[in-house]
């Protein structure tokens, strides 16, 4: 099928078509890439591009699997190296299976410096990695030299150290640099000035930066700048200059700014002009010349390889000072002079024959999003050096003998020269629990299968889970799994793929959640087996809650996610580091119920108010309907109670759906077009009825002006195709919630139109009802709110009526609520928030969106792409090395990255855990008044008995640490409060009865707050307190 005729197909690319849109997808879809090299780092690039979606991938490789390659190619196995295959054979059905659009070939034809490699020239992209630096010379200038250029990219990964090669041509030009979705920003005042100045409505930050362009629309007064584009000068976050407008008609009110976005121009030298003068990213930002360090050090390893025919050998000293004296050699030839680093030069020589995988993931991840922006001419490319290394992870083995590091035959030889014996066969024996078997949790299980992490033999044991069973759109990022896998359960099958890769590890796959309710299962007796903890969650409550469990049980915690092409990682080590509760981001804003309801001014008010009508409509009555009728003994026995006067909650709304149930398919069509009439023409009518368009505020301003856009009705017209979807999702809807049954020509225009034409609308009559305009009021409960006496009899009469005709039968008391899918394009959810979405931002003039982007927001979908999820993956990995190892604070490193920009930022753990007496941080609690100083990795206990009462409780407390208990509370209930009535007596109640533990249960974590520093000031919570029900701690 061609390329430029092939349909998006979203139910498997959605979550990387929010990352990349459509144009980047169709030029990815018509793009060939050359890659060379199927080690570590080629096999992670294969795999990255091949889930993205190119049109093809030929894959070149010339050596054997040997039994090394098991322990960094994640696509060959023991037979591949018994049988003696090929390493390209061995990937290449494997890499093919990934993703059916693409199609992959493979070559093992020689690749030297003697090759034609005019071959080359039916390529987009040449990737080289596993070369050497001639041919990376030759095949380079080849590249630049064609029209238009191939984009060039080479890639390498020794022992310790990688780096990224780019080179797109003299002039590659880049769509959309940033990738961020313009904003639409309103106005608050314009100024009629020589350079005009233009301030934000209640000071919103633009997000501008000087030099950038935007477009007006909808002012009022100064309507000249309706549609023109204006460069802008920044002054503050939220004001900038736009040039002369001094001869403009003055500003009068409303209006706003979109930023334009411009294509830019960016230009790349060949490697060889690159060599003595390299621009380079600098990824870590604690280690500014790192990169310039790495680069002389992997040139000169390059030198080393072209003059001795091979990598220096493992813990050869003589060779580490012989690739030392040649990176001196190498900095001399440098236009930046910096000094050679001797430590690093010397660890890369020890470690060069070897491997890191997670390493060789995270600048797989790297180097393949370099690759699509490449052929998509998406988001800003590298410029054009990344370099990279993992120093602090070996730093600290160097005094190891050199034996540690020795090849031993097996699978870990690689890793093994690059971390020893005796740090692998810890992690061999790691028992970790990994929460989430998604998109990093599947790059997760790989990392773990090559480090061999968690072996059986070992007693090590790798325990995961993730209730969640595979959808198709998972496919595109979860490499685990394949199509023969979809609605199977994600954790099972994640241990099944990962022994694949390795038989050697014990998994242990469940489908629970983690939280409150599966605490008996994942206790603290479960997580003190622990050594380490992995989170691979997409929602914060879930983290936060885990990371509460890792410090109750003083265990380590490696966290990470993604959102499109951005990623973090945070390490969190007991009695180092800040605990992820330790900082929150501020709460996402809410719009407020009057915008929502009456005063949309953008597209997302109008998405969020179709997203609530589904879930009223055709979630929440229905199930508010069964659960009322489920709890009642019949119809008629709620009528006698009605009847006297008594309140039932909900009855008033369950009896309004009963009167009005449809039973077939023409009364849904009917329910639909009347819900038509109300949303888009009768709320327009009664909103200008209450506030016509020439009503003023108090001071006189217009009330009709930004943000507040006036509505127009809307008259209904079958005919409009956005009408006829509205109504025919709709009727559909409600035809499944009252489980009446419809065909597919009852969806037809010509059925549906037949129904209409009799339809009578009531005539509309305006009511004076109050208008709710207060941006902080609150959505009123339906459930809750008083009934009136008419609505009290109108109730009351409706369900007579009912019992009378016979139509409160079981099937009539029970509805089928909806649980809203976005995934599923053909049970019309989508369609129904799309349409209703868009003709509510018609009746308002907002601009529409399209169903890719009412289908993210609606659905709350988190964009997501291979190359971020492999790069987190990577670096998390590292720092679990760095665990096991018991390293320092200063060795772990958190990080921030944006594939947007090429930016990514690796930095130390800033937040530490103080250890003396004076507060330095969050995590920390002193009092100069208790003469104490704790943690949040702090926890103290207390021992009691079967006759131990609070008050003994406290006096323990109080002699043991020094501080005066005021308050005692576990989990949400409070034991002992002094001023709530009837505290008091409490001190005399044993602990037990309190507690009322159940009979297994050996202690309770309870929180103690003690007097604060000044009088008058609110009690210090302390640590947790354990306290244990007998004083050998063993169960009452």
């Amino acid at each position: 099928m061609a390329a430029d005729l092939m349909e998006i197909d979203d139910s498997l690319y959605s979550r990387q078509r929010y990352v990349l849109g459509d144009s980047a997808m169709h030029q990815m879809a018509q793009s060939s890439v050359f890659l060379s090299g199927m080690g570590a780092l080629g096999v992670e690039i294969a795999k990255n591009i091949a889930l993205a979606g190119v049109k093809a991938v030929t894959l070149h490789d010339t050596k054997l699997c040997e039994t090394w390659d098991l322990g960094c190619n994640f696509f060959i196995r023991r037979d591949d190296v018994l049988s003696q295959r090929k390493r390209v054979e061995a990937v290449y059905p494997r890499v093919a299976e990934l993703n059916p659009y693409v199609q992959v070939d493979m070559s093992s034809c020689p690749l030297d410096d003697n090759i034609d490699l005019s071959f080359l020239r039916k390529y987009q992209c040449v990737i080289l990695t596993e070369s050497s630096l001639s041919l990376q010379k030759r095949v380079n200038k080849f590249c630049h030299s064609q029209q238009p250029p191939i984009r060039f990219i080479s890639s390498d990964a020794y022992g310790i150290c990688v780096r990224v090669f780019c080179d797109f041509g003299e002039a590659f030009e880049v769509s959309d640099p940033t990738g961020e979705e313009p904003k639409e920003i309103f106005i608050q005042s314009i100024t009629q000035d020589n350079s005009g100045v233009v301030t934000c409505i209640d000071n919103q930050p633009h997000g501008l930066q000087t030099g950038q362009n935007i477009i007006f629309r909808e002012i009022n007064g100064m309507e000249e700048l309706n549609g023109t584009t204006r460069q802008v000068s920044v002054l503050s976050s939220h004001s900038f200059e736009i040039g002369d407008t001094s001869h403009f008609q003055p500003y009068a009110h409303g209006g706003f700014f979109v930023m334009v976005k411009t294509p830019q121009m960016y230009k790349f030298e060949t490697l060889e002009q690159q060599l003595s003068d390299p621009q380079v990213l600098i990824p870590d930002l604690s280690k500014p010349e790192a990169p310039l360090h790495i680069h002389a050090a992997m040139l000169a390893l390059d030198a080393f390889q072209d003059k001795h025919g091979r990598l220096p050998n493992i813990g050869c000293l003589e060779d580490a000072e012989a690739l030392l004296k040649l990176t001196e050699e190498v900095s001399v030839t440098h236009k930046n002079k910096l000094p050679v680093n001797a430590e690093l030069v010397r660890c890369l020589s020890k470690t060069a024959r070897g491997t890191l995988p997670p390493l060789a993931a995270a600048v797989g991840g790297i180097a393949s999003q370099e690759v699509l922006k490449a052929i998509t001419g998406k988001f800003g490319p590298l410029q054009q050096w990344f370099y990279l290394d993992a120093l602090e992870v070996v730093r600290p083995l160097q005094s190891l003998s050199a034996e540690e590091f020795f090849p031993r035959g097996d699978r870990y030889d690689g890793l093994r020269a690059c971390i020893g014996e005796s740090m692998l066969l810890d992690l061999h024996k790691l028992r970790v629990f990994m929460v989430g078997c998604g998109a990093i949790g599947c790059e997760m299980l790989k990392n773990f299968a090559l480090l061999g992490v968690g072996l059986a033999k070992n007693s090590g044991e790798v325990c995961i889970t993730d209730p969640d069973l595979i959808e198709k759109s998972n496919l595109n990022r979860q490499f685990l799994f394949r199509p023969h896998h979809i609605q199977r359960p994600k954790s099972t099958t994640a241990a099944e793929a990962t022994h694949d890769i390795n038989p050697d590890l014990q998994i242990d796959a469940h489908l629970n959640k983690v939280c409150p309710a599966t605490e008996s299962i994942y206790s603290d007796s479960f997580y003190s087996s622990l050594d380490v903890v992995v989170t691979a969650l997409d929602n914060v409550e879930a983290r936060r809650y885990v990371d509460s469990r890792c410090v109750c049980n003083q265990r380590p915690l490696l966290d990470s996610g993604t959102m499109g092409t951005k990623g973090h990682t945070e390490i969190i080590v007991p009695y180092l580091t800040e605990s992820y509760n330790s900082h929150r981001d501020p709460p996402e804003e809410e719009i407020p119920f009057c915008t929502l309801k009456s005063f949309p001014s953008v597209i997302e008010h109008t998405i969020q108010w179709a997203r609530d009508k589904f879930e009223s409509s055709f979630f929440h009555k229905p199930s508010m309907y069964n659960s009322f009728w489920q709890t009642q003994v019949s119809a008629e026995a709620v009528l006698q109670r009605m009847q006297v006067g008594e309140s039932m909650e909900g009855a008033f709304q369950v009896v309004k759906l009963l009167s009005r149930r449809p039973s077939h398919w023409e009364q849904c069509v009917i329910i639909a077009r009347l819900k038509f009439e109300k949303y888009f023409k009768r709320k327009a009518l009664q909103l200008l009825h209450s506030f016509p368009l020439e009503t003023r505020l108090k001071d006189g301003s217009l009330f009709w002006q930004s943000p507040k856009r006036p509505p127009t009705p809307t008259d209904f017209d079958l005919k409009d195709p956005l009408h006829f979807t509205f109504i025919v999702s709709a009727a559909r809807l409600f035809a499944e919630i009252y489980n009446i049954p419809f065909s597919e020509k009852d969806l037809s225009e010509d059925a549906v139109s037949k129904i209409l034409s009799d339809v009578e609308i009531p005539e509309y009559r305006p009511s004076e009802k109050c208008i709710e305009t207060d941006e902080t009021a609150k959505k009123p409960d339906q459930m809750k709110m008083p009934l009136s006496s008419e609505e009290e009899r109108e109730a009351i009469a409706q369900l007579e009526q009912a019992i009378s005709a016979d139509g409160v039968t079981p099937e009539a008391l029970r509805m089928s609520p909806l649980q809203f899918e976005k995934d599923n394009d053909s049970n019309g959810h989508i369609d129904f928030v799309t349409s209703a979405s868009s003709l509510r931002a018609r009746m308002y003039s907002i601009e529409p969106a399209d169903r890719l982007k009412t289908k993210r927001i609606a659905g709350k979908i988190i964009p997501a792409i291979a190359t971020a999820t492999a790069a987190v993956s990577g670096l998390v990995a590292l720092e679990l090395i760095k665990v096991v190892g018991g390293y320092g604070f200063e060795s772990f490193k958190n990080c921030f990255f944006n594939f947007h920009h090429s930016f990514r930022a690796r930095a130390q753990v800033t937040a530490r855990v103080c250890r003396g007496g004076q507060k330095c941080c969050e995590n920390c609690v002193t009092s100069s008044r208790n003469n104490i100083s704790f943690t949040i990795w702090d926890c103290w206990t207390i021992f009691g008995h079967e006759d131990f009462t609070l008050s003994d409780f406290m006096n323990a407390v109080r002699e043991k640490y020094t501080i005066e208990p005021t308050m005692v509370v576990h989990g949400v209930k409070m034991l002992y409060v002094p001023v709530m009535p009837g505290h008091s007596k409490r001190l005399k109640l044993t602990m037990q009865k309190l507690i009322k533990p159940s009979v297994d249960r050996r202690y309770v974590d309870l929180t103690v707050s003690f007097a604060p520093e000044a009088d008058g000031d609110e009690d210090l919570p302390g640590p947790p307190v354990r306290y244990y029900f007998s004083p050998d701690g063993k169960a009452p």
